[in-house]
């Protein structure tokens, strides 16, 4: 499997998308849990609290659309194929 650097460009920013999606789920999850934790004896978030998830969300969808654009635009089977190899 070639290190991403190998990449045409198309691969490069589908890549660079995977890693922004990963992050964006990764800080909405923690930041639910987190919030979770607070409110496991009881009470319910804040709406500042839910806000702030809202807009996690939010930024995750975006970060979503942009990997599934950018991954429809690498063409190449056997690259496309590396690709998910090096994401999973």
């Amino acid at each position: 499997m070639p290190p991403a650097d190998d990449f045409s460009e198309a691969a490069k920013i589908a890549h660079r998308a995977f890693i922004d999606m990963s992050s964006s789920k990764n800080a909405y999850f923690n930041r639910l849990a987190a919030i979770d934790a607070i409110y496991q004896a009881g009470g319910a978030p804040s709406l500042a609290e839910n806000l702030e998830l809202e807009k996690l969300l939010a930024i995750h969808d975006k970060n979503v659309l942009a990997f599934k654009t950018a991954i429809d635009a690498v063409t190449d089977d056997m690259e496309k194929q590396a690709l998910f190899q090096l994401m999973s």
